[in-house]
């Protein structure tokens, strides 16, 4: 069954649309996910219907600016960056911890979802993350087709139409989606520097990022046309004080042609990265015995 609601955030200054999926039962975990920049919470639909058929009780929201939080603000007029989108996840989080106080919570961040759990301010509340096809986005960790155009979008074709539009016009573009100006602006400057968020945000941003004691399952995808392993890698090093691990997909794992950067949502996928994904959600816990701090585990 699924609900809608609009969750208030800032004291109600914004409200962001929220779906809940509830299982038929007790759920035995909650799930919150977090989309990807410029994703839409509809889209994880199918995937987030079929968890709760699993058993578990699912998440999806909109960040602020985007998607069904947006409202009918113009987006020239939406303030916000990435910092209150991290706050907007954590929200969520907040909701899905008091909704099952006593059961795990678990995230599964795609892309930026799984970067910005590093920003939470009570990770203690988390039992675990599973990335999807996230990496760094540091330009030089692109993969090569990306790489071959992402300075052209970065200094060039992103401050020209955000200077225009006052935000970033991506849907017209066909690149993103469209993105508030300061979330555009923000995202470049981590994407110049190697350390992405970390390296453009300093001190604090490391220090929060190593407060995360979660377990950290990052899936990369062989044939991911915008991240590499390295990028992923990259990300899940940020992590430092947390046990890690890395596992490569190939199509041909899950007898597949394609499996892509978006693929995994895909309802082709229901029978195979799935179930697969729901028995790695609940091994989370083993991890910490796996490894602990600096060194993510790598498996080919």
């Amino acid at each position: 069954m699924q609900t809608q609601q609009q969750l208030p955030v800032d004291g109600g200054a914004q409200q962001l649309a929220v779906r809940r999926y509830e299982p038929a039962g007790t759920p035995r975990a909650s799930v919150v996910i977090g989309g990807a920049m410029g994703v839409r919470q509809s889209f994880y639909e199918p995937f987030a219907q079929w968890l709760s058929q699993q058993g578990l009780r699912v998440w999806t929201f909109d960040y602020r600016g985007s998607g069904d939080s947006r409202g009918d603000v113009p987006l020239r007029e939406v303030d916000a960056d990435l910092f209150d989108w991290a706050h907007d996840y954590e929200a969520v989080i907040d909701a899905a911890r008091a909704a099952s106080p006593d059961s795990p919570l678990y995230l599964l961040g795609h892309s930026l979802g799984a970067q910005l759990p590093g920003f939470l301010q009570r990770p203690e509340q988390v039992d675990g993350l599973v990335s999807i096809a996230a990496g760094s986005g540091y330009w030089r960790e692109n993969a090569p087709k990306l790489k071959r155009t992402i300075l052209y979008f970065w200094f060039v074709l992103v401050p020209l139409v955000t200077r225009l539009f006052g935000y970033f016009p991506g849907r017209k573009l066909k690149k993103v989606g469209d993105l508030p100006r300061g979330v555009i602006l923000q995202w470049r400057r981590w994407c110049l520097n190697p350390r992405y968020s970390v390296g453009a945000e300093g001190e604090l941003a490391a220090r929060s990022y190593n407060r995360v004691r979660f377990p950290v399952l990052a899936l990369s995808m062989t044939d991911d046309e915008l991240m590499t392993l390295a990028g992923t890698r990259s990300l899940v090093s940020l992590y430092g004080g947390a046990p890690s691990a890395v596992e490569r997909i190939a199509p041909a794992d899950v007898q597949a042609r394609r499996i892509g950067h978006f693929g995994f949502f895909r309802e082709q996928f229901s029978q195979s990265l799935w179930p697969s994904t729901v028995d790695k959600l609940h091994r989370l816990a083993s991890l910490t015995a796996v490894q602990h701090a600096n060194v993510p585990h790598t498996t080919a």
